[in-house]
């Protein structure tokens, strides 16, 4: 399946152009369009900002790549600002600009909808928001969407309710719904962060929120192995390693996430149930032994229900995170899966 690539520009969205070496010059095209979309959750159809990134190879074939809640799209490193998966994208990686374009979009929230939307948000909504997308930029059809956690179910939908525009999916650490394990993690979470609203303090819950999700995104291995060390009394109390470096996350989470965001697309991760068995379009799931958050037993009932699907399991210590921390690991996955259709 070839993707239809025409760049459609207006003066205050124009690429910018840098060559990289003779015959391959990198697009960039970072901006928004307004688009017409119809929230699951909610009532009419409403205009909405949707905020995109479109980069790569002038007329190569486009590929969808999409993250976790906490990431955006800005993927690949870009006028300096580095990116949430820039080992992986770029010049020379393994999802090379050189030979494709990749497609990223901001994650919607209810506000978004200008009040359409019941205060929740699904896969499906950013499913159809890169669908329309699409259609503004005048691509007809995406060779690859590759989506890590929450892109991955995203991914799900749009080839659910988007088939005839795309051509394979690779899934990182994402199933056709939330295990309910995690499910009551997250609830916790959420219930934290409501209750810091509640007494003025949503900073302080939010951080909460955010350190006690890195307990679940991470191996119980790798925790073992940095944080051993004993505690030190500081400040009138007996403070742990562990400790440390949860404050810094949370802090950092705190310093470009907001509550209501938060809120939002964590109860997306949990709303999402896709049916997959009218799935006619390969996939590839990509599973880690660690995986805490999406097991690989859920991985395997997916790939029973679709037709010809493939997993593969990594081993890795990071749990959740491996697909962002094992580059050496997923590279190959990535060349595998894209160069039939991208050469890369």
């Amino acid at each position: 399946m070839s993707a239809q690539s025409a760049i459609h520009m207006t003066s205050a969205q124009a690429s910018n152009v840098v060559a990289l070496r003779p015959q391959v010059a990198l697009t960039h095209q970072r901006g928004t369009r307004l688009v017409d979309l119809k929230p699951k959750y909610g009532g009419a159809s409403s205009q909405v900002e949707v905020r995109y990134l479109w980069a790569g190879a002038a007329h190569a074939p486009t590929v969808v790549v999409q993250g976790g809640i906490s990431a955006d799209r800005d993927v690949f490193t870009l006028d300096g600002q580095p990116g949430w998966w820039q080992e992986l994208v770029g010049e020379g990686r393994a999802i090379d600009l050189r030979h494709c374009r990749v497609l990223c979009i901001d994650w919607l929230v209810p506000g978004d909808f200008g009040g359409q939307a019941l205060g929740s948000v699904s896969t499906e909504d950013q499913a159809d928001a890169l669908a329309a997308v699409m259609t503004e930029l005048g691509i007809e059809a995406v060779e690859a969407f590759v989506g890590y956690s929450f892109g991955a179910m995203t991914g799900l939908a749009f080839a659910k309710r988007h088939p005839s525009r795309l051509g394979q999916l690779l899934m990182f650490s994402g199933a056709h719904r939330a295990h309910p394990m995690a499910t009551a993690q997250r609830s916790i979470q959420r219930q934290i962060v409501r209750m810091g609203l509640a007494s003025g303090q949503s900073e302080l819950a939010l951080s909460l929120a955010r350190q006690l999700a890195m307990t679940t995104y991470r191996g119980s291995e790798e925790f073992s192995r940095r944080f051993a060390a004993a505690p030190e009394f500081r400040d009138g109390r007996f403070q742990f390693p562990v400790e440390d470096y949860l404050n810094h996350v949370g802090q950092k989470f705190v310093e470009r996430f907001d509550v209501e965001r938060f809120l939002a697309l964590s109860e997306a991760i949990d709303l999402h149930d896709v049916d997959p068995g009218a799935i006619q379009l390969p996939v590839t799931l990509i599973g880690v032994a660690s995986d805490r958050l999406v097991p690989l037993a859920d991985l395997c009932e997916l790939q029973r229900s679709l037709r010809g699907a493939t997993l593969e399991v990594i081993d890795s210590p990071y749990g959740h995170d491996a697909s962002l921390k094992e580059v050496a690991k997923v590279a190959p996955l990535l060349r595998q899966a894209l160069n039939c259709c991208c050469g890369v």
